[in-house]
This record gives structure tokens, C-alpha cells and sequence, in this order.
């Protein structure tokens, strides 16, 4: 493994390294431990035990907020941890935590399975599963973190233990759900896979920002009819200073051509789409497709802000928010996105139990440090005017340390505070920003 100190060369393009967003935190780890493999996990996490310091895991560093980056203590870079395994017959996969899911998904369509891995390319799996995985069919298969069924872990004491429902099931609980709040490193996620959508389909619908009352309204009413293969999205974009626009997407990921066309055909019931600048049906297109589409929504080398909500509020509600979002809108690539995700079927008992029939969640992106002060603050601000309709938020699309906010029910928390008290007694892993 290697290891770096302040005072050393290299270790400022390594902490910038943890950190895709290229709004780097002003935050310094005492050291950076670069692991290779498992060992390497074992004997940092004793270094960290040993010189009395906190840990934070970095997997692929796709934290907006980059909540594993904090001052002092131990950055634990477990990227380099990128092997994977897969058992076709069982549909069984291990991954390491440095894992692409975009490399996971490509690997595993070569043999027609599939794994609900994250929308946009270059994410982790470390991460990204620990704190649910809100992912694609995510609304068919769960959160990625429902099909998570072991994982293998070194605890705070320094031992790698295997968690699951019959060993360690606490462990294998807490980590499906605690996000970065979680009190081990995962070495290795067992994952339960599923078969290949055979057909990738979307339709969209481009709207001037006059009709917005009217499509949201729309869009809130069909949650209950859309297809759980389907993800049904609108985005407010600003393409231009003097232009704010709607745009509503449906990509489906189904078994069939027709299954597919089944689904979009309820993107034709939106009571204005007569009224719509532009309409595109039932496009085919290719999974590699959607995933690389998430370039252009969030570009390498941007400077990023995000938060979100989940909600049941009624449309009525909702709009007075949403018209402020679209009225303060940063330039593109920033947007806003509505996902049309619940009613929600029955979870395994896990720590993630956080979700509702809409997700919101705001991306601020620019290129210039100067623009920081005016575009950072946004997706913060409209999400705290709009709080008291939330039901809580998802991590990932998050910066607790900025606005605290509900992420786990009251019993979950209360019980994952419970095993981290008995995992972790002494706090050798820092919890979620914003909390001690």
C-alpha cells in the first residue's frame, strides 16, 4: 500500500484525486492510504487504530459533497480494489468496491444478466451500494442495495469478517443503507443478479416552461399507473439565458418491443403534449447509450452542487416550488429532476427505509471557481424552502453537512446507532456529515 502525508509529494493531487467533483472541499486528511488489496485494508485500518485517528473510505469519489474527505485523520482510498467475479449459472457476482458499475454492466450483459448499477458512468459500487443505489430498474429489482445478499468487511478492530443472514446479519443490515455513515470497509459485495432487458426504448417530450403547472400536475397524478420498467422523468433545463424548458423522458428497459411500447404509451395522456415543441416516440436505443447520455448531464472536470427530497405532497403543493426552481435555474448543464418512483413494493429489512412516490433533486454545474459563491447555494436553498413537504431525501444526491435532513426512519436510525456502538465503540469511522 501507499502512503501519504501532507508534507509529502504527491499528496495534494491524491487528495484532489478522492474527489470527482472538481469543487474540491478545503478538507485534509492527515494521511492518505492507497490499498492494493485486502491486506492493505486490514493493516490501515490498524495504522488508524494505532496512531488514534478517524477513517474515511473512498471508493470512486463521486460524493458531490465528498463526505469521505474530512480534515485529519486517515483517507482510506479503496479504489484500486476494482476485481470481480461472476457465477452465470447461480446469477451470483462479488465485486470490489473501485468496481465501475458501467464496467459491471458491461461485463454482465455479455452473458444476459444485469445488475440495477448507478445512471451515470464512472460510479463506484462501493459507495453507491452502501448508501442504497438508485439505480437503473431500480424501481423493478429495489434500491441496488436490496441485492446485495453478503458482504465482507474489515471492522474497526481490524478483522475481515463475511456478513450475512446468518453471520455478522447486523453488519450486512447497517451496510445496506448507512451510506457513508457506515462503520467498516467493505472489501467485497455479494450481489444477487437478475437477466438482461432485451430491449432499451424511450420516448421525449420537449415542453415550453409556460406549461409547467400543467405537466407536473400530470406527472403526479400517473405515478401510481407507470410502468415499474420505466423511468419516468422530467428535467428543467435553461439551454439558453432567456430559455427554460421541460423535458420528459421515459427510458424503458424491458423484456419485449412490445412490453416497451406499452409502457411509453402513457407519455401520449399528458393533457398539453399538442402544445409540445417537440415529440419523439418509442426511440430504440442501446443500455450503453443511456448510461454514456449522463456525460452531457454531468460532465468530467465540472464543478458540482446537489440535494434532493423524496415526497407525497400533492402537485398543488409542489408547484409553487417547482416555479422557483425553474425561475432561479443556473445555466446548463444544471437542471432539476423529477422521477416518478413509488408506490413502493415491500423491502427486505435493511438500514436504507427512506422513499416516496417522487424524488426531486437539483444539480448545480459550472466550470468557473468563480461562479461558486453564485451557483453552489442553489440546489440548497430550494430544497429548504421547499422541507416541509419532503418526507426525507436519498443519499448520494445529498450534503448533509450543509442541510441536515432525513435519510433513515427514526427506528432504523436508532437501531443502526445501536450496532455501530457495538462495532465501532470507540468512533474509529466518522459518521454522515453534519453529525459528530
Amino acid at each position: 500500500m501507499n502512503v501519504l502525508r501532507r508534507a509529502d509529494p504527491g499528496y495534494e493531487a491524491a487528495r484532489r484525486d478522492c474527489v470527482w467533483n472538481a469543487r474540491v472541499a478545503d478538507r485534509f486528511p492527515d494521511l492518505i492510504v492507497q490499498a492494493e488489496r485486502e491486506e492493505d485494508v486490514v493493516a490501515a485500518v490498524a495504522l488508524a487504530r494505532d496512531g488514534g485517528m478517524k477513517i474515511g473510505v473512498r471508493s470512486g469519489g463521486h460524493s458531490w459533497a465528498g463526505s469521505h474527505l474530512r480534515d485529519g485523520g486517515l483517507l482510506l482510498d479503496v479504489s484500486r480494489l476494482a476485481h470481480y467475479t461472476l457465477d452465470t449459472g447461480a446469477r451470483r457476482a462479488t465485486v470490489q468496491p473501485g468496481v465501475r458499475g458501467s464496467d459491471l454492466a458491461r461485463a454482465l450483459r455479455a452473458h444476459d444478466l444485469f445488475f440495477p448499477v448507478g445512471h451515470c458512468q464512472g460510479v463506484a459500487v462501493g459507495g453507491y451500494l452502501l448508501q442504497g443505489g438508485f439505480g437503473w430498474l431500480s424501481r423493478m429489482f429495489g434500491p441496488a442495495c436490496a441485492n446485495v445478499t453478503a458482504i465482507d468487511v474489515v471492522t474497526a478492530d481490524g478483522e475481515l469478517v463475511h456478513a450475512d443472514e446468518q453471520d455478522h446479519p447486523d453488519l450486512l443490515w447497517a451496510a445496506r443503507g448507512a451510506g457513508p455513515g457506515f462503520f467498516g470497509v467493505v472489501t467485497r459485495f455479494h450481489l444477487r443478479l437478475h437477466a438482461w432487458p432485451r430491449v432499451a426504448m424511450n420516448s421525449i417530450d420537449l415542453y415550453p416552461v409556460e406549461l409547467l403547472d400543467e405537466v407536473f400536475t400530470w406527472a403526479k397524478e400517473i405515478g401510481p399507473a407507470v410502468a415499474r420498467s420505466m423511468e419516468l422523468m422530467i428535467f428543467l433545463q435553461r439551454p439558453q439565458p432567456d430559455q427554460r424548458v421541460i423535458a420528459v423522458t421515459g427510458p424503458v428497459l424491458a423484456g419485449g418491443e412490445d412490453e416497451a411500447r406499452e409502457a411509453l404509451a402513457i407519455l401520449e395522456t399528458c393533457p398539453v403534449r399538442d402544445r409540445a415543441m417537440s415529440a419523439s416516440a418509442a426511440i430504440p436505443l442501446d443500455f450503453a447509450d443511456l448510461v454514456a447520455a449522463s456525460s452531457l448531464l454531468f460532465p468530467d472536470g465540472n464543478r458540482f452542487a446537489a440535494d434532493n427530497m423524496w415526497t407525497s405532497a400533492p402537485a398543488a403543493a409542489l408547484l409553487p416550488g417547482l416555479r422557483r426552481i425553474a425561475d432561479t435555474l443556473p445555466p446548463e448543464p444544471s437542471h432539476a429532476m423529477w422521477m416518478n418512483w413509488g408506490p413502493s413494493p415491500a423491502r427486505p429489512d435493511m438500514a436504507y427505509s427512506v422513499e416516496d412516490e417522487v424524488y426531486i433533486a437539483l444539480y448545480a454545474s459550472w466550470t468557473d471557481p468563480a461562479d461558486d459563491d453564485r451557483h453552489a447555494r442553489w440546489p440548497g436553498d430550494r430544497m429548504r424552502e421547499m422541507q416541509d413537504l419532503a418526507t426525507g431525501i436519498q443519499l448520494a444526491d445529498e450534503n448533509l453537512g450543509a442541510r441536515p435532513a432525513r435519510f433513515l426512519s427514526d427506528v432504523h436510525l436508532q437501531r443502526l446507532d445501536e450496532i455501530r456502538a457495538r462495532y465501532d465503540p470507540e468512533g474509529r469511522f466518522h459518521s454522515w456529515m453534519g453529525r459528530p
